[in-house]
């Protein structure tokens, strides 16, 4: 028989090994982190990724695209991605356009996704619709319908008032830059949004977008948008990350969308999400301003009176991301639009 002693040794060792035991199968179990480089070399998109060559600003720039059903069909969509997102986000409605025999272009912007981080770049609207101008001049296109979400509403106001004769349809899916930001909030310096940037945590941006995107809910398909991320912020590229993060908030605030919207003489489609509430600059307002930003409901009716040979389209209890919110109601929208 054991003695005391022998009893307290017994349940020492068993306590031990169970530790051991539980240590070795988190060992096992932990998955490895993952680190992404500043062009996301390792994440694949939904469709072959290819490689545009652009001389801008006295440096040579890889901007990369997704191009994808075929080059035969004369109906061409050129998707702009919005400032948190790049081109990865466009599978699903890019594939519905190719089964309606469009072609489909899909650039990430310098600065954004797959494409060139440069250290300093002069960001504007037209810089950069001027490259994507110089990508489909590349590729022999002449004629397409642009379409454009969040801050790629605003890079397709200036594609459709500086390229009109090429230009044959536009259609802004809630787009930022509906009102003149620096009338109520103040300007700030790259410096300021890079303190930002850099401090972000996938937790931060998952709240930040649960909050201000969906209304406090949250899926499993949201949470995939943010897969970039997750990579970036493991990686020691995130530092030139967030410092194109930052100064791509320039042109956000320094350059009002609003004079252009009266010049537009492309047929223009807006497909607002009426509960959207998305207002860069709100933490920063002026001292003494009352207005509002954001308020979707109203900025959707207002661009529509600017904007000839315009029609709107709201999608009410809707929000900033129509399109994943409720891709069937955002569908049907868009493409009554394409048809």
């Amino acid at each position: 028989m054991l003695n005391l002693n022998g009893i307290i040794m017994l349940k020492l060792v068993s306590v031990t090994l169970l530790v051991m035991l539980i240590s070795a199968c988190s060992i096992q179990t932990k998955q490895p982190q993952t680190v992404f480089d500043k062009e996301l070399s390792s994440f694949s998109y939904p469709f072959d990724v290819n490689v545009f060559n652009l001389q801008s600003q006295n440096q040579t720039l890889k901007m990369r695209y997704m191009d994808i059903g075929g080059d035969r069909t004369e109906k061409v969509a050129v998707l702009l991605h919005g400032k948190n997102f790049s081109g990865y986000y466009w599978e699903r409605i890019a594939k519905d356009l190719v089964k309606r025999g469009y072609r489909v272009i899909i650039p990430d912007q310098i600065g954004f996704g797959k494409s060139s981080k440069p250290s300093y770049y002069q960001y504007s609207f037209s810089q950069l619709a001027l490259n994507t101008k110089l990508l489909l001049d590349n590729l022999g296109i002449d004629e397409y319908t642009v379409v454009g979400h969040s801050m790629g509403g605003m890079l397709a106001v200036n594609m459709a008032y500086l390229y009109s004769k090429s230009v044959d349809k536009l259609v802004l899916i809630n787009p930022i830059g509906l009102e003149p930001y620096l009338d109520y909030v103040e300007y700030k310096d790259p410096g300021f949004f890079y303190g930002r940037e850099v401090n972000k945590s996938i937790e931060k941006i998952r709240n930040y977008q649960k909050k201000n995107y969906y209304a406090g809910k949250w899926t499993p398909e949201y949470e995939r948008l943010l897969a970039p991320y997750k990579g970036w912020l493991n990686s020691n590229d995130w530092n030139i990350v967030a410092w194109n993060n930052a100064l791509t908030y320039g042109p956000i605030f320094s350059e009002d969308i609003n004079p252009l919207l009266s010049k537009i003489t492309t047929p223009t489609h807006l497909i607002i999400g009426t509960r959207d509430r998305t207002g860069p600059g709100r933490g920063w307002k002026k001292d003494g301003v009352s207005y509002k930003l954001g308020q979707y409901q109203i900025l959707g009716l207002k661009a529509q009176e600017k904007i000839k040979n315009s029609k709107l389209y709201e999608l009410p209890g809707l929000g900033h991301m129509p399109q994943f919110e409720d891709y069937a109601r955002f569908s049907t929208a868009f493409f009554s639009i394409l048809n």
